[in-house]
């Protein structure tokens, strides 16, 4: 279905459970004015990289701490630099067709509910065609593409402008790997 942080089973017995951070399949400048290398040293290098050293850790709520680690992996590993004309393709523009007619009117709903998130969450496609949105952490098995919506990944780049937020990650979205999650 989609990669995920490893987990690393020490013996048979019940040995803590330790979670590994996902090295980007990109470099931090190459997200362009999409998310900029000071939002991804922030964003990916000290908040997802604390969720996985808090669980390790022991430190927290541990299903707080793997559920964020969770989603930034999930959220990370979907980018690739981004292209002039970044649409979807294969099973990505099937399953964006079948449930909303095209991409435009997907990227329409999609914005329309992000936008009734009061405060932070996250929103996703599922691999159903529903979008859903998390109001906190959560471990969802169904993520096919998400966009975490807390305040820390918009805030650097675009202050207040969440819908710029939005628009421009839709230049980064690698289908291919939608695709795969589908």
């Amino acid at each position: 279905m989609f990669k995920f942080i490893k987990y690393v089973t020490l013996t048979e017995a019940q040995e803590p459970k330790t979670l590994t951070q996902t090295a980007l399949p990109y470099g931090r400048n190459e997200l362009g004015k999409s998310l900029s290398k000071a939002s991804l040293d922030y964003h990916y290098g000290q908040l997802y990289r604390g969720y996985v050293d808090r669980y390790n850790a022991g430190e927290g709520d541990d299903d707080f701490n793997e559920a964020g680690a969770f989603l930034h992996d999930i959220y990370f590993t979907q980018f690739r630099a981004p292209k002039s004309s970044n649409l979807p393709l294969g099973k990505s523009l099937d399953l964006i067709t079948e449930h909303f007619g095209s991409y435009d009117k997907f990227k329409d709903a999609f914005a329309k509910e992000a936008m009734k998130i009061q405060g932070s969450g996250w929103i996703y496609l599922s691999w159903r065609g529903e979008i859903k949105t998390i109001k906190n952490h959560e471990i969802r098995k169904d993520i096919a593409l998400l966009i975490d919506w807390w305040e820390h990944s918009w805030a650097l780049d675009y202050q207040s402008d969440k819908k710029a937020y939005l628009n421009n990650q839709w230049k980064i979205i690698n289908w291919e790997t939608i695709n795969q999650r589908i």
